[in-house]
């Protein structure tokens, strides 16, 4: 993807690559930070506010802004009256403090604003850097797609779309009933977007900051104040505002509400977060459980409709101040439910790929049934497997699904470790499987007796 050049010290990249989507000097002055000396200034009597007398190290890590940048503003704020010196530290590094006029100050800038962490990027400065690092730069080769698969049990046939789904940047949409792996196959999707991004602690829309890194959904790299690596990183100048991460995958099922797409406002504190697709910028948006959320459908379909087009998602703080921001993801929707009944045919047009996932064939099941018995520490017998696929999923017409062998082999080891067992047996794979499914029917009493009379007689 073509960049455009930008002038020195904006902090943006200046040539193409990865490396360039990762050149995020550090500024060396107020006029760098893109920031005004009246926000910063704020931004550090709500520090010192919060945290009492700092020395000029622990307000540089604190706002992740080079020692000379906050020089600037520390005498910008003595020249206010709102800071003052109260002595050194060790090696002579001055101190400050709070005035009653900073106090003061710092009281109003809190009820303005209440983020008071490491100093945001400007919305322009975040705009290009996502556009920078963008997923179309992301080459998804067939021979990548089978090699981080390579220890998954699923037909190459899907793999070969769920690949191009992937490169091509549109919506997916995969569905299949319960158990068939959707969920666990698109959560592992993430693992071919290679490459790292910048995230943003946070970003300053409209003179308020939105908070965006969050450490629950971004994986970092490293640490700037815990590693040898990083303490070079920000030697080679890396902007600490920035945190070097993994592609981001967000993931959210029932729970989602159309509130969680919007700009998140906390009243108490004041603090504005980001939604969860502007987390999973530059990465993977994942809606499991589609159709079980709390807004119907066609809600939630209808809020995708101008980002999936435009590619850029419009968003608003809690003043009503409205900004646009990129939409780079890669939204995948995972359902159980019939499709139709999620959707109308003209929505399902836009979403580019549909994939169905189906049950397993008798191979694949064994194949995971081995698996399973190696991931749970169980001795592996092939004629268990086949007793299961033939004597329970026959006898029940119960479909081979991909979830079945992990969680009948998980309940069979509760029972051996309850028992004193050592391996699994035809027994305790129907005691596993009766539990599992539940007494529901006559024919699932019967098949209880029998297990039960069995092990009376051996007993």
């Amino acid at each position: 993807m073509p960049m455009d050049a930008t002038q020195p010290g904006t902090g943006e990249p200046s040539h193409g690559g990865q490396q360039a989507a990762l050149d995020a000097p550090r500024p060396g002055s107020v006029a760098e930070t893109g920031l005004s000396v009246l926000y910063l200034g704020d931004l550090l009597v709500k520090q010192l506010f919060e945290q009492g007398v700092l020395d000029l190290h622990q307000l540089s890590r604190g706002t992740a802004l080079a020692g000379s940048v906050v020089e600037e503003i520390c005498r910008f704020l003595r020249d206010e009256g709102r800071v003052e010196v109260r002595g050194q530290g060790s090696g002579g590094v001055l101190r400050f403090g709070l005035t009653d006029r900073g106090r003061a100050s710092a009281l109003e800038a809190l009820n303005r604003d209440g983020y008071s962490g490491k100093a945001p990027v400007t919305l322009e400065a975040y705009s290009a850097r996502v556009r920078s690092q963008a997923l179309s730069d992301v080459a998804i080769r067939r021979e990548t797609v089978m090699a981080a698969f390579a220890d998954t049990v699923i037909d190459p046939a899907l793999l070969d779309q769920l690949g191009p789904g992937l490169h091509s940047g549109r919506a997916m949409f995969i569905h299949g009933e319960a158990g068939t792996g959707k969920s666990y196959i698109a959560r592992r999707l993430v693992r071919l977007l290679e490459g790292e991004v910048l995230i943003p602690h946070a970003i300053l829309v409209g003179g308020k900051a939105v908070r965006c890194y969050d450490p629950a959904v971004h994986q970092a790299l490293d640490d700037p104040e815990a590693t040898p690596a990083s303490q070079l990183y920000l030697g080679q100048g890396h902007d600490p505002r920035y945190v070097r991460c993994h592609r981001p995958c967000v993931i959210s099922g029932g729970e989602l509400t159309m509130e969680r797409l919007e700009i998140q406002y906390d009243v108490a504190t004041h603090i504005h977060q980001a939604p969860v697709q502007l987390l999973a910028n530059n990465g993977m948006l994942v809606i499991d459980d589609l159709g079980r959320q709390r807004m119907t459908p066609t809600e939630l379909f209808n809020r995708w409709i101008v980002p999936l087009e435009e590619r850029r998602d419009f968003l608003a703080l809690s003043n009503g101040y409205h900004f646009s921001v990129p939409f780079d993801v890669a939204l995948v929707f995972s359902t159980n439910l019939d499709p139709l009944t999620l959707a109308d045919a003209a929505f399902l047009r836009r979403i580019g790929y549909k994939i169905r996932f189906s049950p397993l064939s008798r191979a694949a099941y064994l194949a995971i049934w081995q698996q399973q018995c190696g991931a749970q520490d169980l001795p592996f017998e092939p004629a268990l497997g086949e007793f299961v696929i033939d004597e329970l999923h026959g006898r029940y017409g119960v479909p081979l699904l991909a979830c079945h062998p992990r969680d009948l082999l998980s309940l069979a080891g509760d029972q051996l470790a309850y028992r004193g067992g050592e391996a699994p047996d035809r027994e305790t794979l129907a005691w596993a499987w009766q539990t599992y499914f539940g007494d529901f029917s006559e024919t699932s009493r019967e098949s209880n007796k029998d297990v039960t009379a069995n092990r009376r007689n051996a007993q």
